[in-house]
């Protein structure tokens, strides 16, 4: 109920506003054709095929924003592909000497699902001896319970939960490397960039929008499966943890992703008018 009286009162106001920029999925399209100020839709993937309809009847009448190429849907057009972008300020890459870095933990990010391969993470970890530090809700009981929880042993493969704000950036900047090794076509990834932005080399599968975070042998690894990913755990030890940080804020920075808007919210006006 919320969520509809959140909708109808921005489009109630239409006429008040330049544009509407709709983060809310489908819903808010419905709206579109009975307004005359234009609307902006990020389109943050796709939950099923069966509400591609929706953004197709409006196709030609709003503007779609993808939030990676590997996202965007083939019956649809887009004005531009705008990753997300984060307060990099906000996160600090690690001070650990370089010495202790090569012989730190792998770290896995993120909610606990098959999807996101956390029994990857553990394999690689025992292949290669290291330490591997586990964090992130728990979105699927059975799985943990099958591949996760019979490996933790409380010192070598560890669970830490879902861990608070303030422990992110000194979990993330310890990591020798952060293990993203989905197993779908991931459309974004927040904690592969948040690791980077810390300056932490990123080893991750080669799908959905991995190859456009991560630039292959500069901010981490693209590899095709486990066996490539113990490999990339020694490789990546000779990647520049400062050039990592550098790239990182230049390419998704918040204040980048909020000017590329603008411009998108600029070319709107200009063809409206």
């Amino acid at each position: 109920v919320a969520e509809c009286l959140h909708i109808s009162a921005a489009f109630e106001r239409a006429d008040e506003f330049d544009i509407i920029h709709n983060s809310f999925d489908f819903l808010p399209l419905t709206y579109s054709g009975l307004v005359s100020t234009p609307v902006v839709t990020t389109v943050h993937g796709f939950s099923s095929e069966q509400i591609v309809p929706v953004y197709e009847k409006y196709n030609s009448s709003t503007t779609y924003v993808s939030i990676s190429d590997a996202d965007r849907h083939p019956r649809l057009r887009y004005a531009a592909t705008i990753h997300h972008g984060i307060n990099i300020r906000a996160l600090t890459k690690g001070e650990t000497a370089a010495s202790s870095i090569a012989e730190g933990y792998l770290l896995f990010f993120g909610r606990i699902h098959p999807d996101k391969g956390t029994h990857h993470a553990i394999a690689v970890a025992l292949r290669t001896g290291k330490t591997l530090l586990i964090a992130g809700p728990i979105h699927d009981e059975v799985y943990f319970a099958e591949r996760v929880e019979p490996y933790l042993d409380g010192k070598h493969i560890r669970y830490l939960g879902n861990v608070a704000q303030e422990q992110k950036c000194a979990l993330l900047s310890g990591a020798h490397a952060l293990l993203h090794l989905i197993e779908f076509d991931e459309p974004f990834g927040f904690s592969v960039v948040e690791a980077m932005a810390c300056g932490t080399p990123v080893i991750a599968h080669s799908r959905g929008s991995m190859p456009e975070l991560v630039l292959n042998r500069q901010t981490g690894l693209l590899v095709g499966n486990v066996d490539d990913a113990v490999i990339a755990v020694e490789s990546v030890s000779s990647l520049d943890r400062n050039e990592i940080r550098d790239l990182t804020s230049v390419r998704f920075d918040h204040r980048v992703m909020a000017q590329r808007y603008v411009d998108v919210y600029r070319q709107v006006v200009a063809q409206r008018t």
